[in-house]
Parts: structure tokens; sequence; C-alpha cells
């Protein structure tokens, strides 16, 4: 049998000097990674389903305003007209679009910022440095899908109504005669939109949620989450409003050369009078959405975070 050494005096080897402990980092690496890696997924995407299910009427007169400086009162009127056949035509891209995408949101931001703590909080890096570049990679990943976005605003333009009969025609006709770079007409806007965005979605979202009363029932915890989440969503919903007003006129352009971002600013600018306030035609409902919206998400991500 082998002697016992902790019997035995042994010295001890000098200590090897690293560049920065990696010790709290893995911890955290540790304790991260006991959860269910997709469960951020699951609940980011189920949290999307609920809510276009609600908001997709809204978004429609929305989009109305943002494409034609229409009043809402005209935009709603324009719907009435078409029918409630129609109401809900256009549905599916968003549906497929905004499930994956706030799936990506919720899930790529999660394993970005384990990835990022682990290898750049471990030589000393803030940690609000990580996160906000692990919320920018989440945001710009998102922008893949951005063909979803593209046929929901053709299927939502009543000029293409005779033209593309479903989301599947849609992405047929686009495909056989313009090509897969038609699908991604916007795609700048997009990306300009959704990293920032991102960024500071997922940076004031812990202090503004510490800043509203503590709650102490489960109907208050699911309040507070809604209000964090919708006054964050309608404020830069608000504050990135000209970018999506210049997607929208962008994508419902089919065919013919790709205009530049600012060309298409300004075109919509001087259409609309040189006007900012024109140009912002549409944000007061695109406020009282995005606060419905992104409290309806972030309310269900975090009850469902909670269940799981």
């Amino acid at each position: 049998m082998a002697p016992d050494s902790s019997l035995q005096p042994q010295a001890l080897p000098p200590p090897q000097s690293k560049p920065c402990s990696s010790a709290p980092v893995l911890a955290q690496g540790l304790e991260v990674g006991l959860e269910p890696r997709g469960k951020h997924y699951v609940c980011g995407s189920v949290a999307a389903f609920t809510n276009i299910i609600i908001t997709f009427p809204i978004q429609k007169v929305l989009f109305r305003q943002q494409l034609h400086g229409l009043r809402a009162t005209e935009a709603v009127r324009q719907l009435q007209k078409e029918g409630l056949r129609t109401l809900y035509r256009g549905l599916l891209p968003p549906l497929l679009q905004k499930t994956v995408t706030v799936a990506l949101m919720f899930g790529l931001y999660e394993d970005f910022s384990r990835l990022l703590l682990h290898h750049g909080g471990s030589c000393g890096a803030p940690e609000i440095f990580t996160r906000s570049t692990a919320a920018f990679l989440a945001g710009t990943a998102e922008a893949i899908l951005t063909p979803f976005e593209r046929v929901q605003t053709l299927l939502q333009d009543h000029r293409h109504a005779g033209r593309f009969r479903n989301t599947a025609h849609a992405f047929g006709t686009l495909l056989r005669q313009h090509g897969v770079s038609e699908c991604y007409r916007g795609l700048i806007p997009v990306l300009l939109r959704n990293g920032p965005s991102n960024m500071l979605f997922f940076g004031l979202r812990g202090p503004l949620g510490q800043s509203l009363p503590e709650a102490h029932t489960h109907a208050g915890h699911m309040l507070n989450d809604f209000v964090c989440g919708g006054l964050l969503g309608a404020a830069l919903g608000v504050l990135f409003y000209p970018l999506n007003v210049v997607k929208s006129r962008a994508q419902a352009q089919v065919g013919g050369a790709f205009v530049p971002c600012s060309q298409v600013l300004l075109t919509v600018w001087r259409e609309r009078g040189r006007s900012v306030v024109m140009l912002f035609r549409g944000a007061t409902l695109n406020y009282h959405r995005s606060l419905l919206s992104w409290g309806i998400i972030n309310a269900t991500y975090e009850l469902l975070l909670k269940v799981m």
C-alpha cells in the first residue's frame, strides 16, 4: 500500500502568475450552465407568439401610416373597407419572423453573454461592455430574418394585393423573378435598428425594473415586468421610428435598384413637406402599440422563465 502522502511534509509549488483571474467568471459560468440552455429561446418564442396574435391589427394600421403618411382614422377606414376577411392578411410572416426573432433576441443574448463573460470577463473587461456586446451581436444576428419583414410589407401593402396571394407565393415570386437579394431589400435600416435597440433594451431593463415599486405578489411582479418592458419598447420604438419608415418604404418596392437609406429618407421627407412631424406620422400609434407589445412580451417571458 502506498504511504499516506498527507502525513509527509511536501514543498508547495511556487504560485504561477496569471494575467487575470477567471475564478469568479468560471463560477458564474457553472451556475448559468445549470439552467436549461434552450429555455430562453422557448420563452421568447411563446411570448412573441402571444403578442403578435393580440396586436396584429394595430400593427396593420401603423404600417399604413408609415407607408402613406395617413392619419390613424384614415388607415382604420381603409381596413374597414377591405373587410374583416383581409384583416389578418399577412399574419404568417410576422408570426414566423417575430417568434423566431424574439427567441433569438433573448436566447442569443444569454448565450453570447455567457460566452463573453467567460472569456472577456476573465481578463477584466467590464460586465456592462460584455453584455452590451452580447446584445448587439444578438440584434445583428436577428437580421437574417429580414425576408419575413420584406414579405410582410408586401402583403400589407394594398397596392400589391392582386400580385401576391399569400406568404409562400410572395416568397416564390421574389426568388424566381429577382433572386435572394430582393428578399433582403431594406436590410441596412434593419441592421441600424436591431443592434443599438437591443443594447438599450437589455442595458436599461434591469435598472428600470429596480426603480419600480417592490412587488410582493405574482400579479405585482407581472405588472412590473409589463411596465418595464412596455416603457422601454415604446421609447425605443419612437427613437428608431424613422428607420422603420425607411424600411417600409424601401421594402414596398419590388425590383429595380437598391436605393441607399439616406436617399429613401430624403425622398420621404420631401414628399411629406420637409416636416419632421410628418416624418414621425404614426409614431403615436407606434408608441401605444409598442407599449402593449413589449409589455406583453416582457411579462410573458419572465412568467415563463419562472414556470420553467
